[in-house]
């Protein structure tokens, strides 16, 4: 039997935390900030983790874990 394949996004896109979770970055915070208040800016700086809903679907597109 192959080796299953990891999808090369979620490589690039998602980390595993040591408890199983996994962390991603926060959408919107590339450009158009300033239509946007600083609590917003705020919130949404560094990672956030995963939630419960989308955490097995994620795991099945990276078979043998990620780094």
């Amino acid at each position: 039997m192959p080796k299953m394949k990891t999808k090369s996004g979620v490589k690039k896109r998602f980390t595993m935390t040591a408890t199983g979770k996994l962390k991603h970055g926060v959408a919107g915070k590339r450009h158009r900030l300033i239509s946007h208040n600083s609590k917003y800016i705020r919130t949404n700086r560094g990672t956030s983790v995963l939630s419960d809903a989308d955490t097995p679907t994620v795991k099945r597109w990276a078979p043998y874990g990620l780094k």
